[in-house]
C-alpha cells in the first residue's frame, strides 16, 4: 500500500476511538482520529490514498448523512461504516452510495482491516484514473480547433483524404494537422489515441454514416 495512505477514524465513543487507533497503529497504518463527522468534514480533503471508518450513529451529523455530504462536495474518500445499530435498508443505502463496507459490531479485528485495505485499494486506483483523466484532458487541450476536428475524424478511421472531403482541405494540409496533433498528444497511431480518449473519459466519435 502507498506510504502516504491514510486512515481516518471518526467515533464519538472515546474507548472505540481508542480501540480502532490501536489496532490500526498495530497493523502500521498512519491515522487520525475525529469525535464526529461535523469535525471530519472541516478537514481539507486528503490528496493521497485515504479510507474512512465512520460510526453510523452518532451525535448530530451522522454517518450516512455526512456520506451524502461528502458526495455533494465531489469529495472521494472511501467509507467503512461500523454500526451497532444498523438495518437492511440502511446498509443497501450506503453500499448503494459507495461505501465499501458495512460491518455490525462487535466485528473481528482482521474483518475490519481487510474493508479497510479495499477501501485504500479502492482509493488507490481511483486517484490513478483521475490523474491520469487530467494529463489525458491537458493533452487534448492543447490542441487549436482545426486540430481537434482533424482528430476527431482520424478516430473514426478515416483516411486523410477522407477527412479532408469532410473538412474541405486538401489531403497535405491534413497530414499536417494530423501530425502536429500526433506529436501534442505524444502518440504515433490511431490505437494509442483512443487510448488517450479513454483516459480523457471523452466518447469516442462515431464513423459518419454509422448506424447506432
Amino acid at each position: 500500500m502507498s506510504p502516504n495512505a491514510i486512515v481516518f477514524v471518526i467515533d464519538d465513543d472515546p474507548s472505540m476511538r481508542k480501540s480502532l487507533a490501536r489496532l490500526l497503529d498495530a497493523a502500521r497504518y498512519k491515522t487520525e482520529v475525529f469525535k464526529s463527522a461535523s469535525e471530519f468534514l472541516v478537514r481539507s480533503a486528503y490528496p493521497g490514498p485515504s479510507c474512512v471508518i465512520v460510526d453510523v450513529k452518532m451525535p448530530g451529523l451522522d454517518g450516512i448523512a455526512m456520506q451524502e455530504a461528502l458526495i455533494k462536495h465531489g469529495r472521494n474518500e472511501q467509507l467503512v461504516f461500523i454500526t451497532g445499530h444498523g438495518d437492511v435498508p440502511m446498509c443497501a443505502q450506503a453500499m448503494k452510495a459507495g461505501a465499501v463496507d458495512f460491518l455490525p459490531k462487535p466485528f473481528k479485528p482482521r474483518q475490519l482491516l481487510e474493508s479497510v485495505e479495499r477501501a485504500l485499494t479502492r482509493s488507490t486506483e481511483r486517484l490513478l484514473r483521475e490523474s491520469e483523466r487530467n494529463d489525458a484532458l491537458a493533452l487534448l487541450q492543447q490542441l487549436t480547433p482545426r486540430e481537434y476536428q482533424v482528430m476527431e475524424l482520424v478516430a473514426t478511421g478515416l483516411l486523410n483524404k477522407q477527412v479532408g472531403g469532410k473538412l474541405g482541405m486538401a489531403e497535405k494540409t491534413v497530414k499536417t494537422h494530423r501530425a502536429h496533433m500526433m506529436q501534442k498528444l505524444r502518440i504515433t497511431s490511431v490505437a494509442e489515441l483512443m487510448v488517450v480518449l479513454q483516459k480523457a473519459e471523452v466518447t469516442p466519435p462515431v464513423r459518419p454514416g454509422t448506424k447506432v
